[in-house]
């Protein structure tokens, strides 16, 4: 089992570990995820492969006028085909028999993979030989009808847009940068840096929708209790810390209450056991892979324990400056 699930296995957090964690050779699987949540909402569990084929190839296409690149191998008649219906050239019931000719061959079969082994919860059952489609399960209906079904339709999608930059731009160019006044990650792109994708909705999984702090639930959508990206070694020490204080390794998400509340964090210290948990959450970018991972390791080091020493170094510099720490009140289970 990966870290990530060694505590609270559930299957919000299955599901975000295949879109966090799983093998990328090609996007399909986020397309695959996206039209599931679509299709499980509604009142057939039975999807055949040609309704399916709708959403799947509708999130495919958008995202193919975002990156050309959505995948390692060097083509595909299936992207070519959704190329196509953008381009006018090729017609919808075209690409919906080819989708369900080529388009599932793979993703289908891989969706439940999580390194060499599948994961517990199955949000389908692969029906294709026998009705042509895919049976949803009730975990899946419940996912896709929950309040916080928005909240991993964005991790996902935060995820597909970190992805595909990596391979549009180049891994090793497209370190991610975090814009502070729109809160976006962002990338080299020629002479300026792009907007890729929100930092909560690339966050939010991590954490697995919990507060960094106090692991109390948030939520990445707009509103009144929208959850703040917050410093962990606060901005205010940037002149006494190691690198970029605005680096993704020292962003987290954060409720109300514990960035900004009566008795919060503000601008203290983190207690030595939120270094720890930071290492933590860190190691989940870094097994992310690309783009986090380079990102993560350009700015706190190649090896774990430079990773661990480089907190460590900001956590004894940050104390010389202030003397007082700030530790969380926990007001729910450890989620990681």
């Amino acid at each position: 089992m990966t870290p990530f699930l060694a505590v609270q296995p559930s299957s919000h957090n299955q599901f975000r570990a295949l879109m966090l964690f799983g093998r990328n050779v090609a996007s399909y699987k986020f397309a695959l995820a996206k039209a599931l949540l679509e299709v499980a909402r509604g009142s057939d569990d039975l999807v055949r492969l040609e309704q399916l084929a709708v959403p799947y190839t509708r999130h495919l296409r958008t995202h193919l006028t975002l990156a050309s690149k959505q995948g390692t191998s060097r083509s595909s008649r299936f992207l070519e085909a959704c190329n196509g219906v953008n381009a006018g050239s090729v017609s919808e019931d075209e690409l919906r028999s080819i989708t369900v000719s080529l388009g599932f061959n793979n993703v289908i079969d891989a969706f439940h993979r999580l390194g060499p082994n599948d994961i517990e919860q199955r949000f389908f059952l692969d029906e294709r030989a026998a009705t042509g489609g895919i049976r949803i399960t009730d975990a899946l209906q419940h996912l896709a009808r929950d309040d916080s079904a928005s909240d991993l339709e964005s991790e996902t999608e935060a995820r597909w847009r970190l992805v595909e930059t990596a391979w549009e731009l180049g891994v090793t160019s497209s370190l991610i940068t975090y814009d502070d006044g729109t809160q976006a990650f962002t990338a080299a792109g020629g002479a300026r840096r792009v907007a890729v994708t929100s930092a909560r909705a690339a966050l939010n999984g991590y954490q697995k929708g919990r507060c960094f702090y106090c692991f109390t639930p948030i939520t990445i959508e707009p509103g009144q209790l929208t959850a703040d990206v917050d410093h962990v070694f606060p901005w205010a020490l940037r002149s006494l810390l190691t690198g970029n204080p605005d680096g993704v390794w020292n962003l987290v998400l954060a409720c109300r209450d514990c960035n900004r509340g009566a008795g919060g964090k503000s601008d203290c210290v983190p207690a030595l056991d939120l270094v720890a948990r930071l290492h933590r959450r860190n190691e989940f970018l870094i097994t992310s892979h690309h783009p986090l991972r380079e990102t993560l390791m350009a700015q706190t080091g190649a090896a774990l324990a430079l990773r661990a020493a480089y907190l460590q170094g900001n956590y004894r510099a940050a104390k010389l400056a202030r003397i007082i720490e700030w530790d969380a009140p926990i007001r729910d289970d450890e989620a990681f």
